[in-house]
């Protein structure tokens, strides 16, 4: 019995042995490949989508309201 609990105890022992380490020759890889301007044009595309969009509608905007004006004061429009 005594002897089947040290054989317990060495197998205990041998599975609870150092990691290895990896190797220092080979360099550790990045986690991400995306470069900087990668990620600025993911930043900078939808901002510049919105203001195209809001360009869009400053100049309906003021279409329209030149619109209105020329209707109020009686002037005839170009459309």
């Amino acid at each position: 019995m005594k002897s089947l609990l040290c054989a317990a105890c060495l197998c205990l022992l041998a599975a609870c042995s150092e990691p290895k380490l990896p190797d220092k020759e080979r360099p550790v890889e990045p986690q991400t490949t995306a470069r900087h301007d990668d990620l600025k044009r993911a930043i900078d595309a939808p901002l510049e989508r919105a203001k195209s969009v809001q360009d869009t509608l400053d100049a309906a905007d003021r279409a329209q309201r030149e619109q209105i004006d020329a209707a109020e004061s009686g002037q005839p429009t170009g459309t």
